[in-house]
Formats: C-alpha cells, sequence, structure tokens
C-alpha cells in the first residue's frame, strides 16, 4: 500500500510541475493567479498523502490546514490587488 502512495505523490508532483508552468509562463495574470493555486491546492494533497505514507496523518491534516489557509487568503489577495490595479 505505501508504494501506491509513493505512486500517486510522484503522479501529483509531476501535475504541480505542470501547473507550475502554467504560473509562471500563463498568458495572462489571471492564469499565473489560477496556476499557483492550483499548485496551492496539489500540494495540500501531498502533504496529507505523506502523513499516509509515515503513519502520521493527524500532524499533517493539520499542516495541510495551515497550508490550505494560508493558500486561500493568498490567492485572494493577489487576485484583489490585480483587480483592483486593472480598475485604475
Amino acid at each position: 500500500m505505501e508504494s501506491f502512495f509513493i505512486g500517486v505523490s510522484l503522479a501529483i508532483g509531476l501535475l504541480i510541475l505542470l501547473c507550475l508552468y502554467r504560473g509562471i509562463f500563463g498568458p495572462t495574470v489571471y492564469d499565473r493567479i489560477i496556476g499557483v493555486g492550483f499548485v496551492g491546492t496539489k500540494t495540500i494533497i501531498l502533504i496529507v498523502l505523506m502523513g499516509f505514507i509515515y503513519g502520521r496523518i493527524d500532524m499533517f491534516v493539520d499542516c495541510a490546514l495551515a497550508y490550505s489557509i494560508l493558500n486561500f487568503t493568498g490567492t485572494l489577495i493577489f487576485a484583489k490587488y490585480f483587480v483592483k490595479k486593472r480598475a485604475e
């Protein structure tokens, strides 16, 4: 079962790289914001999978929840900043 979680973690790592590419080279600012948001979401899933691998799911879920709050507020702050900047 551990090898399954490691395989899924590698697949999610590849998806993180693809979303990171969109976040860096996105055609618009909004595509970059969405790409970085997806990277944060996939990182949360990766953290929970690490909890399954190490057998400490309780500790890693707490870390994932804290990271998800930071990811959500960061995405909202960037979106609000760029919408305000575009209106000017």
